[in-house]
């Protein structure tokens, strides 16, 4: 079988990370598996070599968008989490908001953005601070937390180098939780405490003063409920196998939820991991499971 890994999108240092963690993984636990880089190699190689199954540890367009899972299934082979639609409207985070809202799923009020927005009036709706991101991205590249007015045109260009789709975000100021998902479970939720209060790049993956708790502390109704939820939105957007929902929690303690993922990290910082250990699901056991539910379709 095959780890893929790296490819071409923004975020391929961190899919390096996942796919070697990944790799050692299988390798410890017996399985013949080898790293294969999408960026480097053909996917095609994966049925002239005989790949029988493939662990997806891409990140991003051209792994996460769903690419590269109508790849595998045109060639029939087995890939690990989402199918091709899930994939592809999860990692477009306006479309997933479309899809929340018609669902009754809660999420933050946005507004889209692009040359010629009226700024101004998008502030006055929203209000600051206000988040900026490009909707196609992941780990927060491309992203801003806007507190001044006049920085709004600044974090629209930041964002739209990024991508030609920008979102403006209402801003929740409260504790940040994720929910992550192994098959039809909603594995404890995790807690969020970055430097500064910003969970970016930086303190998500190379960060030593990020703090995370697991149990996070909430009440067993609260922590309920939002697993619930997490599991609900994961489920309208037809995901399947594993995968993550961030969430941010409002001054009341209400869940509003920002985006789903269908391929999470796997790295010495990830949430996934973290969470199924206090599950009481080591990390190879965790990767062994994720791939034991490797599909076609």
């Amino acid at each position: 079988m095959a780890v893929l890994m790296g490819g071409r999108s923004a975020e391929r240092e961190i899919s390096l990370m996942s796919g070697n963690a990944v790799l050692a993984a299988l390798t410890r636990k017996g399985v013949d598996a080898s790293a294969f880089d999408t960026r480097d190699r053909d996917v095609h190689e994966l049925r002239s070599h005989g790949f029988d199954r493939v662990f997806i540890a891409l990140h991003g367009r051209y792994g996460e968008d769903g690419t590269v899972q109508g790849a595998l299934e045109l060639m029939g082979i087995p890939y690990t989490g989402s199918g091709v639609m899930a994939s592809s409207l999860a990692m477009d985070k306006w479309r997933t908001k479309l899809v929340w809202i018609a669902s009754g799923i809660p999420t933050p009020r946005f507004a889209m953005l692009e040359e010629g927005s009226d700024f101004k009036a998008v502030l006055n709706d929203l209000g600051l601070p206000l988040i900026v991101k490009p909707s196609r991205e992941g780990s927060t590249i491309g992203l801003t937390k806007v507190t001044r007015a006049q920085d709004v045109e600044a974090a629209y260009r930041k964002a739209v180098k990024c991508d030609e789709m920008v979102l403006a975000e209402e801003f929740i100021a409260g504790a940040e939780i994720t929910a992550s998902i192994l098959g039809e479970q909603a594995l404890p939720l995790i807690r969020i405490d970055a430097p500064g209060g910003s969970y970016d790049y930086q303190a998500k993956y190379f960060s030593k003063e990020t703090r995370y708790f697991c149990p996070s502390g909430l009440a067993r109704v609260q922590e309920s409920k939002i697993q619930a939820l997490a599991l609900k939105a994961s489920r309208i957007l037809d995901c399947r196998g594993w995968g993550r929902v961030d969430v941010m929690l409002d001054a009341n303690g209400e869940p509003y939820l920002l985006e789903a993922n269908t391929v999470p990290g796997m790295t010495g910082h990830s949430l996934v991991p973290m969470a199924a250990k206090v599950a009481g699901i080591p990390f190879d056991d965790l990767v062994v499971r994720i791939l034991e539910d490797a599909h076609v379709g």
